[in-house]
């Protein structure tokens, strides 16, 4: 049983530094997309970069959310450490939803307006 909590173990982790490397590596994308590809084709969009920019930390944060969980299910979970991870969910969950208006400019339960 030991086995299979070290797994278990190593696969939050994995998950956590996946959440970690896709903000990363969409923070870096973006950038570039901003710097020298968009460049010469149309002009530069401070207001693209922010949306991609989000989209990439909208992920990561999925990510990383998901990673909690796993390594919360792992140990013999107290109410202490169910708390934690339910402040952190809840911390994750409104930086989701603010990184979301951001981007969208409306709330996600919000129906689309297309113009």
């Amino acid at each position: 049983m030991e086995d299979i909590k070290l797994y278990i173990d190593y696969i939050a982790r994995f998950t956590e530094a996946a959440g970690i490397i896709t903000i990363v590596a969409g923070m870096a994308m973006a950038l570039i997309r901003f710097l020298f590809i968009r460049q010469g084709i149309t002009p530069r969009s401070y207001r693209l970069l922010r949306q991609e920019l989000g989209k990439a930390i909208l992920l990561g944060l999925e990510i990383l959310v998901a990673g909690d969980i796993i390594s919360t299910v792992v140990t013999n979970p107290t109410m202490q450490q169910v708390l934690i991870l339910a402040v952190i969910v809840l911390i994750r969950t409104f930086l989701s939803i603010s990184i979301e208006v951001e981007i969208e400019g409306r709330f996600p339960w919000q129906k689309r307006t297309d113009n």
